[in-house]
């Protein structure tokens, strides 16, 4: 390689080594630099995301705490009902009484309630108060819109996760 690399005219050395070092640092570059920086650029938007993620961790953390700390007034609040007990006698204290039209236990801790003719706006506010004030939440629902503004027809599943799944 040596007697081959001597017999070349200056000029043609020259050019293979400008050409070898050209060769060279776009291998380095395509090879090291740019993956290196694309993984810089990635990163730096996760880390952007995680302390967004973590600002509202630490923002939401309070309320958490405040809402573990009432699971006691909920206990208390339920006086021994069961689920369907509980749906039924939230359900007539919100008014829906007229529009319930079936409450049937669907397994441990879940119940089904069919209601006809019901103001969407009241039976959402009933479900949110539900979820809010004894940690009931909802599986599954069906929404039929009627004939009327804001009536509908709505089949809802709920779950109270301190009765088991």
């Amino acid at each position: 390689m040596s007697t081959w690399w001597a017999k070349l005219p200056q000029r043609e050395r020259r050019v293979l080594l400008l050409g070898g070092a050209a060769v060279a640092a776009v291998l380095i570059w395509a090879l090291i630099w740019d993956p290196l920086a694309r993984s810089n650029a990635r990163l730096a938007a996760d880390l952007g995301r995680a302390e967004s993620d973590l600002a509202f961790m630490r923002e939401a953390a309070p309320r958490m705490a405040g809402a573990k700390g009432n699971a006691s007034v909920v206990g208390a609040e339920r006086a021994g009902r069961s689920l369907p007990a509980l749906a039924d006698a939230t359900a007539r204290e919100a008014g829906l009484g007229g529009a319930l039209r079936r409450i049937e236990p669907v397994g441990q801790g879940r119940v089904s309630l069919s209601f006809e003719g019901i103001g969407f706006d009241p039976w959402i506010g009933w479900l949110e108060a539900m979820s809010a004030r004894f940690g009931v939440r909802v599986e599954s629902m069906s929404v039929e819109r009627q004939a009327a503004a804001g009536m509908v027809n709505a089949q809802v599943v709920l779950v109270d996760p301190r009765e088991g799944n």
